[in-house]
């Protein structure tokens, strides 16, 4: 039986979207199934135009030569990753319309839903995390 990791990626920043891709790969990788709902800022990991532009928390901005030495994927590197492994994506649908978002805006194969369609996944999940 495979185990089932839920993500809600709601926050905005870079290191929070380190946090979402990094559990989400270890997850696909040790062969669990993973779905993660992008909602509010959340949904900038996936905007294609976004998600190369996420900001560094003021103070930390040593951070970025420290990914660069280390080799550390960028954002939309580790999404390309995380779909390829198969990480399901789920886009709110109530915030991209709050904020005006068409699905277009956002990577390929993006699912668009609410609250319930994350639900449905998570009700079985093994794991649930929020960043």
């Amino acid at each position: 039986m495979t185990n089932k990791v839920a993500i809600i990626a709601s926050n905005g920043g870079l290191f929070d979207a380190y946090k979402v891709f990094n559990v989400a790969t270890a997850a696909a990788a040790t062969d669990q199934e993973v779905s993660i709902f992008f909602t509010f800022e959340g949904l900038n990991f996936i905007h294609k135009e976004a998600n190369g532009q996420l900001p560094m928390p003021d103070g930390k901005e040593h951070f970025a030569e420290g990914f660069k030495k280390a080799n550390v994927p960028s954002i939309p590197e580790l999404v390309t990753m995380a779909q390829e492994m198969g990480v399901k994506f789920i886009g709110c649908q109530m915030t991209m319309d709050v904020m005006g978002l068409e699905k277009e805006a956002f990577v390929d194969s993006i699912k668009v839903g609410g609250a319930v369609t994350f639900l449905e996944f998570a009700k079985d999940a093994d794991v649930t995390l929020t960043f």
